[in-house]
């Protein structure tokens, strides 16, 4: 069984940079790693996704240019380097793993993390 853990979170000031990773345990081999976040009273929504090899990459609108998805399968680790942060970045951020290719929904990923909170003051 896939078992995920995020760590990084914390609280920064807006403008500020953060840093998230994802271990992984269990069999990951040729999986999708994504990122969601989840604000308070909000839904869940999709933020960055990388494919096994690293060729594929998706990001929201309202991060491009600012977050950086990527991966070591050496290490079974994902990382999401968020800089330039606003305060509508404040969420509740998950890690998650599919076996399925290029995608970036969220009813598609398999395997999810408890989250760590991100909290950009103004």
């Amino acid at each position: 069984q896939v078992r995920l853990g995020e760590s990084g979170g914390g609280l920064v000031q807006a403008g500020g940079s953060l840093r998230l990773s994802c271990a992984a345990s269990g069999r990951t081999f040729s999986y999708t790693m994504g990122w969601f976040r989840q604000a308070p009273g909000g839904e869940r929504e999709f933020v960055a996704a990388i494919s096994w090899s690293g060729d594929f990459t998706s990001y929201a609108d309202s991060v491009k240019g600012r977050f950086t998805i990527s991966r070591d399968n050496a290490k079974s680790s994902v990382y999401l380097q968020m800089n330039s942060l606003k305060p509508e970045d404040t969420a509740v951020y998950y890690c998650a793993a599919t076996a399925r290719t290029r995608t970036i929904r969220a009813y598609e990923y398999d395997y999810w993390g408890q989250g760590t909170q991100v909290t950009v003051s103004s």
